[in-house]
């Protein structure tokens, strides 16, 4: 198989995967189909690590709020790392679900983990192949490649929801129950039901494999390698028992 039919193969193989992450699959959903819509645990696990992130980010300021009147000697301090100021801000300056779009999908992934910030591995596969001077055209202009899919903006409308309805949650979170992680205390115990929760404990370390493909891969892989060793140990028997019937040849011809 030459080089420009490989190419072609791959191409088209991948232009397939990028079609559906953009459009998203049609249809009833399949827990295999990375493209499906978000789950309830999904969206609310990615809000809240969202707006932990926003709240870090001014987690350590010194910054003290002075509220009254102009004229008023007695003015009311307050840090601002406690005030209700910093937690609209996190939520709504901008609003904590519009960095839900920075999110993409990595369809080599399991779960919740399918949704990552970052190019796709598709995506950079199909660049890599554009920086070596292959011509990939997948019926939409190059800017459109890494618009956010169907799936993801699911995700964002179901984030604005959950905001909207669970508001007075969070700010009972935010003014009295800090110490408790808030996915545990959003998600866990206010949101979800109880058989929708198995996202919350996903978390991404970079070993993981999705597909069956990828794990036949993996078994052929090992396989391959099983055979080759047993090959090489083979040989090396033969090659020993050669010089023990030299070495015994050998000293008969001396006696």
């Amino acid at each position: 198989m030459n080089m420009d039919i490989r190419f072609a193969i791959l191409i088209t193989t991948v232009s397939c995967l990028v079609t559906k992450s953009l459009q998203g699959k049609k249809g009833e959903d399949e827990l295999d189909n990375p493209h499906r819509d978000p789950s309830m645990c999904e969206v609310c696990k990615f809000l809240t690590e969202e707006l932990k992130l926003r709240l870090s980010e001014t987690g350590k300021t010194k910054e003290v709020l002075e509220t009254g009147h102009g004229l008023d000697t007695k003015k009311k301090r307050k840090e601002y790392v406690k005030s209700e100021l910093r937690l609209i801000e996190a939520l709504t300056d901008p609003h904590v679900c519009d960095k839900i779009l920075e999110y993409n999908i990595h369809a080599e992934r399991k779960g919740s983990l399918r949704f990552s910030k970052g190019r796709s591995q598709t995506i950079s596969t199909l660049r890599n192949l554009q920086n070596k001077g292959v011509k990939v055209d997948l019926g939409i202009p190059d800017e459109l490649w890494e618009t956010p899919s169907a799936s993801v903006t699911e995700m964002q409308r179901k984030c604005f929801r959950i905001v909207e309805l669970y508001e007075e949650d969070i700010e009972d979170w935010y003014f009295g129950s800090q110490k408790e992680d808030l996915t545990q205390y959003l998600c866990n115990k206010k949101v979800l039901s109880k058989d929708d929760k198995e996202c919350l404990s996903e978390v991404w370390t970079g070993k993981e494999k999705i597909t069956g493909e990828d794990e036949e891969s993996k078994k052929k892989d090992q396989k391959k390698n099983g055979t080759s060793k047993k090959k090489k140990v083979d040989a090396a028997k033969k090659k020993k028992e050669g010089n023990q019937d030299s070495s015994l040849h050998t000293e008969k011809e001396e006696l």
